[in-house]
């Protein structure tokens, strides 16, 4: 059976900046019969360093994936490790809302016992600091980690490799060594052109959170599952027109 998956990235980006994100899923990573659209949101945050860009990336993305199950796609993907207004549109969409940072976290958890959080710099942080609080997975945590670097969110990592993944290497070994981390989550989809490097280069498994969150939306589209409608109920009196007035409105 075939499927559509529209992927919301959480910042307002030019077709330069969705082809970056698009090279997460590379061919064959799913179904032949899958189509998956990459779409950015029309306005709001710059960075995600800051509790109000996060406040705006919860706005945004839910304007963006609103409409999804009316288009007639199967499912969302959330494109940010903040897991940005996944519980909203949960309690608005009955088809699968699938986000990084719970598929990451968990598949981390059943790979190993404690594991690390590798990013670019450590405005992040408050980002993994409420999913993770959400998602009770502190225990499982060995550590958070930053290389202090400003992330460029349109091109990410492309042309910044020899200084970047040595920099991300440095930081996922101290995690190993130095904290007790036996599992490495790239604490950003937009880190994606790092994994491979990393992968070859540690001794432990590397989490690529993108990729994991789409093969994670395949296996919930395959087995015929979706999210509890009592853990996330339909609101009774829905007002989905605010969420595009705030996103026009900017």
């Amino acid at each position: 059976m075939s499927h559509r998956i529209k992927v919301i990235i959480p910042i307002p980006v030019d077709a330069a900046g969705v082809a970056a994100r698009q090279a997460q899923l590379p061919e064959g990573l799913l179904p032949p019969d899958y189509e998956v659209v990459f779409e950015a949101v029309k306005a709001g945050a710059a960075l995600g360093d800051s509790f109000h860009d996060a406040l705006l990336m919860d706005v945004s993305v839910v304007e963006a994936a609103l409409t999804a199950e009316k288009e007639g796609y199967s499912a969302v993907c959330i494109d940010t490790m903040s897991d940005s207004g996944i519980n909203a549109l949960r309690s608005c969409l009955n088809i699968p809302v699938v986000a990084p940072g719970a598929s990451s976290f968990y598949m981390a958890a059943n790979l190993g016992k404690k594991f690390g959080i590798v990013t670019m710099w450590d405005e992040w942080f408050p980002l993994y600091d409420k999913t993770l609080t959400e998602y009770r997975m502190w225990d499982r945590l060995a550590c958070m980690r930053s290389i202090k670097t400003r992330p460029d969110l349109s091109e990410l990592l492309a042309g910044k490799e020899e200084v970047v993944f040595n920099k991300l290497l440095e930081e996922s070994q101290k995690a190993i060594t130095e904290d007790g981390a036996d599992t490495i989550i790239l604490g950003s989809t937009t880190m994606h052109q790092s994994h491979a490097f990393l992968a070859e280069r540690l001794p432990v498994p590397v989490v690529n959170p993108g990729q994991v969150t789409f093969k994670t939306c395949q296996m919930m589209l395959e087995l015929g599952l979706t999210h509890s409608k009592k853990a996330y109920p339909a609101p009774e009196k829905p007002n989905f027109e605010v969420y595009h007035q705030i996103v026009k409105g900017g």
